[in-house]
């Protein structure tokens, strides 16, 4: 495994600090600090993010019947990961998590727990290599029932956008009708000083995340039966509290017909 240098802030940990996790350090607490000294709005975000996962594992596990999760770029485990809340709703649900992060393989094992009826595993998989990633899916899914498709927080790590559109629909081809894409990333358009942020801290030397303007990231969706609301900012999508407020952080929930 490549050797972890815990001394140079790392994506996946900066988030996780953002989330109110345990699995970062100095340097990540450091690149997060000076973030949000630009755009305090970024632990609203990252907590908004993962909230919207949540309410959409819910609606597919409680409302449309799926029982399948196919999680890629799925990041550190920190609260409610989707096998959790899969698993919480539908203890017979089947998660496959999918990272080519050697951190997020350090951590492997936090994700790899699983109700007695269900199942979890973890591949070591590139998002670039679709064709592998269903090679996996077929291993640990039954990819002749319908399966969720969730990539949260990680399109914006492609840079252009053709490439990645080109990415989400050979995963979605591989999937039978029935199946489901939750997407949501960061957007802009909406808020100057998290773009400023975002700017900068691509700048750094940091691994850059691009945000997208928000047709981009509903693009993704077509040809998809959109679930209400639509693509929308995350607080928006079947909100749980009253008066939500939109941040620039955009998603939505498909069905493949």
């Amino acid at each position: 495994m490549t050797e972890i240098d815990t001394s140079v802030p790392h994506s996946a940990r900066i988030w996780n600090y953002w989330l109110g996790g345990q699995d970062n350090y100095p340097a990540d607490e450091l690149a997060g600090d000076a973030y949000t000294a630009v755009f305090p709005g970024i632990s609203t975000i990252a907590r908004s993010s993962r909230a919207f996962l949540g309410r959409t594992i819910r609606y597919l596990t409680n409302d449309a019947g799926v029982r399948q999760f196919l999680d890629i770029g799925s990041g550190l485990p920190t609260v409610d990961n989707t096998h959790e809340v899969a698993q919480r709703h539908a203890p017979e649900s089947r998660i496959l998590y999918v990272d080519h992060d050697p951190l997020v393989l350090a951590h492997a094992r936090a994700l790899l727990t699983s109700t007695p009826d269900g199942s979890t595993a973890y591949e070591h998989l590139d998002l670039h290599d679709p064709d592998r990633i269903l090679a996996a899916a077929n291993r640990h899914l039954d990819l002749t029932r319908p399966t969720a498709l969730i990539l949260s927080g990680v399109l914006g790590h492609i840079p252009d956008h053709d490439r990645p559109r080109d990415m989400v629909r050979q995963l979605l081809d591989g999937l039978p009708s029935g199946s489901y894409l939750s997407i949501n990333d960061g957007s802009r358009g909406t808020d100057r000083a998290y773009e400023q942020a975002q700017d900068t801290y691509n700048e750094s030397g940091a691994v850059p995340y691009f945000l997208r303007p928000v047709d981009q990231i509903a693009a993704f969706f077509e040809g998809l039966e959109l679930v209400e609301p639509g693509v929308v900012s995350v607080p928006l999508w079947r909100p749980e509290t009253e008066n939500p407020t939109p941040i620039g952080q955009h998603g939505g929930l498909g069905r493949k017909p």
